[in-house]
C-alpha cells in the first residue's frame, strides 16, 4: 500500500510532531482535534518548530511553506476519509482510545489501516476494540518527534504481515528507523526506561544523592545525553506513573511499584516540562 495521506488524531505535542514529520518528508496530513484552538495550537507549534530549523540553517523559507501547505487541520473526523493511514495520538488513556478508535473504525473506509501511538497499552486489545484488527499496529514515536530517530512498530496478534510491512516503509520514508517489537507491557524501550526513572525517584527519595547528581552520574557514568531525573520532566511525569501503572498492573511484580515520592510530585500537578516545575523548575 502506497501511503500519501496521513490522518492524525491530537494536535498535542505528540500528534503536532508526528504531522511535522510527515509534512517535511512530502506526505500529506490531516491533523484533527476536538476543538479549532486546539488544532491551530498544533499548527502553530509545527510553524515555530520549522522556524527553528530555518535559523539552524538546516531548511529554507520555501521548505517551511511547502510542508506548512501540506498540513490541514479539522475539528470532524469525517476530514479522517482522505486518509490510507490514521494514526491516534490522544492521551494515554485507554478508555479514550478504545473511544476514538472505535468512532474512526466505523468512519473510514475498510481499507484504511489505524496506528495508536500509544506507549504503553495493549496492541492486540485496541486492534480488537476495531473491525480491522489486521490492519491495526501500534506506532511509537518519540519526544520530539522531528528530532527523535526511532519508532516501535508493535505487531498486535492480529496484524497482518502487510500491515506491517506498509507501517515499517512509512517510518523509513519519514526519515526513521524502526524497530520491530511483539505486543507487551511498555513494549521495549519504555519497558527498560520507565524501571530506571522510577528507580531514580527511589534514589532520589531516600537522599542518596541530589537531583542534579544522580544526573550528572548517569550523564557522566553510562554516557547518557540526559539524566534521568530531567528525563522524566520531558517525558512527563504523569506518563511515567501511568506507565508504571500499567506494569504493576499486568505484571503483578511488586518491583514495578511507582515510587512514591514520584506519585507525590504528579498529585501535586508538578508533572514537568509541561507545567514548569517537576523534579526540576523550568
Amino acid at each position: 500500500m502506497q501511503i500519501q495521506t496521513v490522518g492524525i488524531i491530537g494536535a498535542g505535542t505528540m500528534g503536532n510532531g508526528i504531522a511535522q514529520a510527515c509534512a517535511t518528508s512530502g506526505i500529506n496530513v490531516v491533523m484533527v482535534d476536538i476543538s479549532e484552538a486546539a488544532v491551530q495550537k498544533g499548527l502553530a507549534t509545527v510553524a515555530g518548530s520549522l522556524d527553528r530549523l530555518i535559523k539552524k540553517e538546516k531548511i529554507s523559507a520555501a521548505d517551511k511553506e511547502a510542508a506548512l501547505a501540506k498540513i490541514t487541520v479539522s475539528t470532524d473526523y469525517s476530514a479522517l476519509k482522505a486518509a490510507q493511514l490514521v494514526i491516534e495520538a490522544a492521551t494515554e488513556n485507554e478508555a479514550l482510545k478504545i473511544k476514538i478508535l472505535q468512532e474512526v473504525d466505523a468512519l473510514v473506509g475498510p481499507e484504511v489501516l489505524i496506528a495508536s501511538n500509544t506507549s504503553s497499552i495493549s496492541i492486540t486489545k485496541l486492534a480488537a476494540v476495531t473491525g480491522r484488527a489486521d490492519k491495526f499496529i501500534g506506532m511509537h514515536f518519540f519526544n520530539p518527534v522531528p528530532m527523535m530517530a526511532l519508532v516501535e512498530v508493535i505487531r498486535g496478534l492480529q496484524t497482518s504481515d502487510a500491515t506491517h510491512a506498509a507501517v515499517q516503509a512509512l517510518a523509513q520514508q519519514l526519515g526513521k528507523t524502526p524497530i520491530t517489537v511483539k505486543n507487551g507491557p511498555g513494549f521495549v524501550v519504555n519497558r527498560v526506561l520507565i524501571p530506571m526513572i522510577n528507580e531514580a525517584f527511589f534514589v532520589l527519595a531516600e537522599g542518596l544523592a541530589t537531583a542534579e547528581d544522580i544526573d550528572a552520574g548517569m550523564k557522566l557514568g553510562c554516557n547518557h545525553p540526559i539524566g534521568p531525573l530531567a528525563l522524566a520532566d520531558m517525558v512527563g511525569l504523569d506518563v511515567c506513573l501511568a506507565v508504571m501503572n500499567v506494569f504493576l498492573e499486568q505484571f503483578g511484580d511488586s518491583k514495578y511499584r511507582p515510587c512514591p515520592l514520584l506519585k507525590e510530585y504528579v498529585a501535586a500537578g508538578r508533572l514537568g516540562r509541561k507545567t514548569g516545575q517537576g523534579v526540576y523548575t523550568y
